[in-house]
């Protein structure tokens, strides 16, 4: 009994679980994968995880206190599930920390210019940016004007829905290619 005093109170578990795995799902529809040249590998997938959290995040950025916590437990849900991953592809426990590190530049940095291209209502600033994180080697990737133009929309669409339905976990994006 005395231990629930320690523990950490979570009243939106559900909410965060569900709302998490929409978000996770509208990442890995093939679509992204096949028509839009996201590859399909553990970075292409990594890539367009961030740019949906990054979708979710701006949307509730502007929402009441409620949606605010519940980014944030979403995007902690992210790390943790991004923490779970490394793990699974052999990285050490001493490996970890930097990692995540790295990849956690790497997400608020797509965050940043990602935001900043899409407040400008600039597609092609936002292709250039998602064609330098999607194929950072390669001078001959194919152009990311699609994927920037389905984000775009995507917050578009994101900015109608109210925040009742954020607070009830209930976001989805628009599916790619309609």
């Amino acid at each position: 009994m005395i231990f629930g005093l320690f523990r950490k109170k979570n009243s939106n578990r559900l909410i965060v679980d569900r709302q998490y795995a929409v978000l996770t799902s509208a990442a890995r529809v093939p679509f992204f994968y096949a028509a839009m040249d996201v590859p399909d590998t553990v970075m292409g997938r990594f890539e367009m995880l961030c740019a949906v959290m990054i979708l979710f995040f701006r949307r509730t950025a502007g929402s009441d206190t409620s949606g605010r916590q519940l980014a944030q437990e979403i995007v902690d849900a992210f790390f943790q599930d991004i923490d779970h991953s490394i793990r699974e592809l052999g990285v050490g426990d001493q490996g970890v920390p930097k990692r995540m590190k790295k990849l956690a530049g790497m997400f608020y940095g797509r965050l940043e210019t990602y935001g900043a291209a899409i407040d400008a209502g600039n597609a092609a600033a936002l292709a250039g940016a998602l064609k330098r994180n999607i194929y950072p080697q390669q001078d001959a990737a194919p152009g990311m004007l699609p994927l920037a133009e389905w984000m775009m929309g995507a917050e578009q669409a994101l900015k109608q829905v109210p925040d009742e339905a954020i607070a009830r976990g209930d976001v989805a994006l628009p599916a790619p290619g309609k």
